[in-house]
C-alpha cells in the first residue's frame, strides 16, 4: 500500500467525520487541514533496503550457423616459374694409363720420341701426365734442347706448355764440355681443356727459344722409361 493511501487511511481514522448538520464553513476548514496534513507528511516515507542481486541465468544455446559467404574470385595469373632440372652425376671413376718402354736409346735431336693414347671421358676434367727416363745433352759449345708434351699433335694452351729443358755452357777452359752425362729426368704437368674421347699423347724433343743452338740429345738410354696419364676432376 503506498505512503498516500495509508496516510489518507489514518487521517481517516483520527479526524471525526463531520455530522451532516455541519456547517459549510466547518467543513471547508477540515478539508482545509487534511489537505494540510497531506501536503505535510506527503513523501515521509522512507525507502526501503535494496533486495538481494538474483542469480545469472543459465547460458543460452548457439545459434544457427550461417550460411556460406560467396566465393572469392580468382587471383591474377603468376610469372611463369623456372625449371630446374636435377642432375644426377656418376660418382668419379679413376681413368689412368701407362705405356713403358726398356732402353729407348733414341738419339734424335728434333722430333716425336714416345706416343700413347689414352681415351678420357670427360670434357670438363683435367690431364696429368708424366715422363721419367734417362736424359742427355752434350755439345762443343753452349747449346740448349726442349722436351715437351703434345695433345693430338698440339702443345697444351690449358693454361701453357708442359715442357723441361736442359741447358750446357762450355765454361771455363778447364771443364771439358763434351763430358756424357746421363741423368733419369721428369717431364710433368696439368692440361685443361682438352674434349672427352681419345687423346693421342705424345712426348717430343726440340730446340729452346731464343735461338740457342742445338746440341746433342739422347732419350731413354740403358733404362726404362714411362709415360703416365691420368685424367682428373677440374
Amino acid at each position: 500500500m503506498g505512503c498516500v493511501a495509508v496516510l489518507v487511511l489514518l487521517t481517516c481514522l483520527v479526524l471525526p467525520s463531520p455530522s451532516p448538520a455541519a456547517e459549510p464553513g466547518k467543513r471547508r476548514n477540515a478539508r482545509q487541514r487534511e489537505e494540510d496534513f497531506l501536503e505535510k507528511y506527503n513523501g515521509a516515507c522512507m525507502r526501503s533496503l535494496p533486495g538481494v542481486p538474483g542469480r545469472e541465468g543459465n547460458p543460452g544455446t548457439n545459434g544457427i550457423p550461417g550460411t556460406p559467404g560467396i566465393p572469392g574470385r580468382d587471383g591474377i595469373k603468376g610469372e611463369k616459374g623456372e625449371c630446374l632440372r636435377e642432375i644426377l652425376e656418376e660418382p668419379w671413376k679413376i681413368n689412368y694409363k701407362q705405356c713403358a718402354w726398356n732402353s729407348l736409346n733414341y738419339g734424335i735431336d728434333l722430333g716425336k720420341i714416345a706416343e700413347c693414347t689414352f681415351t678420357k671421358t670427360r670434357t670438363d676434367s683435367a690431364l696429368r701426365v708424366l715422363f721419367t727416363g734417362s736424359l742427355r745433352l752434350k755439345c762443343k759449345s753452349a747449346c740448349c734442347q726442349r722436351w715437351y708434351f703434345t695433345f693430338n699433335g698440339a702443345e697444351c694452351h690449358g693454361p701453357l706448355p708442359i715442357e723441361a729443358i736442359i741447358y750446357l755452357d762450355q765454361g771455363s777452359p778447364e771443364f771439358n764440355s763434351t763430358i756424357n752425362i746421363h741423368r733419369t729426368s721428369s717431364v710433368e704437368g696439368l692440361c685443361e681443356g682438352i674434349t672427352a674421347g681419345l687423346v693421342d699423347v705424345s712426348v717430343w724433343v726440340g730446340t729452346c727459344s731464343d735461338g740457342y743452338p742445338q746440341g746433342d740429345a739422347s732419350t731413354g738410354w740403358n733404362s726404362v722409361s714411362r709415360l703416365i696419364i691420368e685424367e682428373l676432376p677440374k
